[in-house]
């Protein structure tokens, strides 16, 4: 059963998110739109119906500590692309320790006062 609502709010959620990507400019934003925040929201949904509110309030700060972490790798990436000229390859893996430093240090510290 747990499956089946997963389908249906991620389906909606998604085709949502389609379609502000949609109305958005540049086109690029679609992708953007398409898919993280709709399978965030229905795991959001079904760990509300399952577990209740404080087990999914923890679910959404470690969900807001992820972005942060995606964030500066994201940024660590793009220096290292564009202003130190790296292949791709190793500008991702040598940015991967930057995110599990930062992922890392969110849950051991923001986590433990939250």
């Amino acid at each position: 059963m747990e499956y089946v609502a997963r389908f249906l709010i991620g389906g909606l959620a998604v085709s949502a998110f389609a379609l502000l990507g949609d109305m958005l400019r540049p086109k690029g934003f679609a992708g953007l739109f398409g898919a993280a925040p709709s399978v965030a929201l229905a795991t959001l949904a079904i760990a509300l119906f399952y577990h209740g509110a404080s087990y999914t309030a923890a679910q959404s700060r470690t969900m807001v500590w992820g972005a942060v972490a995606l964030l500066c790798y994201s940024i660590l990436v793009c220096q290292l692309l564009m202003h130190r000229r790296w292949n791709a390859l190793p500008a991702t893996i040598a940015s991967l320790a930057l995110w599990l430093v930062v992922a890392v240090g969110l849950l051991v510290f923001a986590g433990a006062s939250a």
